[in-house]
């Protein structure tokens, strides 16, 4: 089953966040847990763990914003 990666809620009033960079390559594999981006907001910045094992397909562009809950890349099986 394929799980989504998306950009989490990392305080109280986030609302959007800055991808600031990936820790893994397209299509590379990743174990639960290990870190797999970098994400700020306008007080911290903060990296994200994999959600699952698996392969990583990335979707979003380091250095844009995206919403809380966006989808930035999916974990393949």
């Amino acid at each position: 089953m394929t799980v989504p990666i998306k950009v989490p809620k990392l305080g109280m009033t986030m609302a959007e966040g800055t991808l600031i960079e990936w820790h893994v390559a397209d299509g590379e594999v990743v174990q639960e847990g290990e870190p797999l981006y970098t994400l700020a907001t306008d007080k911290v910045e903060n990296e994200v763990e994999a959600p699952a094992t698996g392969r990583v397909r990335i979707t979003g562009v380091p250095d844009e914003d995206y919403a809380v809950g966006d989808e930035i890349g999916q974990i393949e099986p």
